[in-house]
């Protein structure tokens, strides 16, 4: 629990180096992922998830993109404290992984099944394809990152 919660954040990670360095690809898809779901949420829907576009009056589009922008935005928050956490508080990285882990560990649990009905959506979410591989690769990294290297790594 103390790797999980140190006393204190500083940058003296005391886990498997191998694990810095995985998470930071990790890290740079998810930025890009928060990104494309802020800033593009017309093409992150209808193009990478696959929704279609609903019709009605009045036009429930709108809508539905300010909802797909804040998601991408709050995603955004947490790549944001990610960076920070690896550039400086680095004790803290089994902390940010679990968090990352416990995300997509419910997208495992919880295959959306509204977002892949054939009624809204066109395929299946790259999301739902990829949570249980993301999943897995999480839990190795959350468990590496907890356990204690006898020598100190990357302070």
């Amino acid at each position: 629990m103390e790797m999980l919660f140190p006393k204190s954040a500083d940058n003296n990670y005391q886990g498997h180096k191998i694990v810095f360095f995985i998470f930071i690809p990790f890290l740079l898809l998810m930025t890009w992922r928060s990104i494309i779901h802020m800033f593009f949420a017309e093409f992150g829907l209808h193009e990478i998830a696959n929704v279609k576009v609903l019709s009605g009056e009045p036009d429930p589009m709108p809508l539905i993109y300010s909802f797909f922008s804040v998601w991408g935005f709050i995603q955004l928050i947490l790549c944001s404290l990610s960076w920070i956490v690896l550039i400086r508080y680095r004790s803290l990285i089994p902390l940010i992984i679990f968090s990352f882990l416990v995300e997509w560990s419910a997208r495992t649990l919880r295959s959306d099944s509204i977002l892949n009905n054939p009624l809204y959506s066109d395929g299946i979410t790259p999301g739902v394809i990829y949570a249980p591989y993301m999943t897995l690769g999480l839990l190795i990294l959350f468990i590496l990152s907890i356990i204690k290297k006898r020598t100190k790594l990357m302070q």
